[in-house]
């Protein structure tokens, strides 16, 4: 099964030196580069020789693979352009690398480096290892250096640093999460289980479904479920946008059909203003987060 090479790019507006020391001081790059969780490099015998550095990546449930490197790099200032070169390599069976090698490449332009790597590596596992990799392991390596890449990108131009990152996440997936289960419960339980807990009656004293107001509330259960489950997947700002216009909307209709049902506990008015302020929160967040589509992914 024929191996294609990854080539990642980004640009960030920096100068060499500044990119040079968030990409080869080992205590800095393994804080904005999910492929490894720690890189430590080892004494060097000869100031001349390749610095040699242990890498680990944690993989779960207590679970990481560690494994040896070795890198040369060359800073070029007359030229412009620098370069890093390594090889790696792994003994652990965890590990679906066997051995490989890359490059990052440091080309100054108009405004900012052109920061781009190319890498590729053999793999274990015999094909089984193989076809792991083309479909899994692969294109998850392509994602984690661009999102890698971008996260470094932030950090570098917007002072954000990945800490911040990682926090901004867990906001946005328990803000998805906290809204999703909000909306799946509201399409699924008294819309299309128990729809005789007043939601068709509420439709009937609009006055604007005479006739269909179940097929209505079975439409519009549907439809909240399926919101609900994009807000919980895709964390874009959008979907907030839409979650709040939604609800209210909702709220506005529901107080024209019967402003009574705001004196109920735990009324459209509660529920809808803190699911309000939840997607505020997301929306505060979201414009933190990494995107690998950011940067330039192909195999040549």
């Amino acid at each position: 099964m024929k191996r294609r090479p990854l080539y990642i790019e980004t640009k960030i507006n920096c100068n060499l030196d500044t990119l040079w020391t968030y990409t080869q001081d080992p205590s800095t790059h393994q804080q904005w580069d999910l492929r490894f969780s720690e890189i430590t490099y080892l004494p060097k015998d000869n100031p001349t020789s390749p610095q040699r550095f242990l890498y680990s990546t944690k993989i779960g449930f207590g679970f990481k693979v560690n494994g040896i490197g070795e890198s040369v790099a060359t800073k070029t200032k007359d030229s412009g352009e620098s370069t890093s070169v390594l090889k790696f390599s792994s003994d652990s069976n965890l590990s679906v690398i066997r051995q490989g090698s890359g490059y990052w490449k440091y080309v100054p332009e108009q405004g900012g480096i052109k920061f781009f790597t190319g890498y590729d590596y053999q793999t274990r596992w015999g094909i089984f290892g193989q076809i792991f990799d083309k479909f899994i392991f692969r294109p998850l390596m392509v994602w984690a250096t661009a999102w890698s890449f971008d996260c470094l990108k932030n950090w570098i131009e917007k002072g954000l640093h990945p800490k911040q990152v990682i926090k901004a996440k867990l906001t946005v997936v328990i803000s998805g999460i906290a809204l999703s289960l909000v909306w799946i419960y509201q399409g699924l339980i008294p819309k299309l289980l128990f729809t005789d807990t007043g939601e068709v009656e509420i439709l009937k004293q609009s006055g604007l479904f005479t006739g269909n107001e179940k097929s209505v509330l079975t439409f519009i259960g549907w439809a909240e479920i399926l919101f609900g489950l994009s807000i919980l997947f895709i964390h874009k700002k959008f979907l907030h946008i839409i979650n709040i216009f939604a609800l209210l909307l909702l709220s506005a209709t529901a107080f024209f059909s019967n402003a009574m049902i705001f004196t109920f506990p735990f009324n459209p008015f509660s529920l809808n203003l803190s699911m309000i302020a939840i997607s505020t929160i997301a929306i505060l967040n979201v414009g933190c987060l990494p995107k690998a589509s950011n940067s330039i992914t192909k195999q040549k």
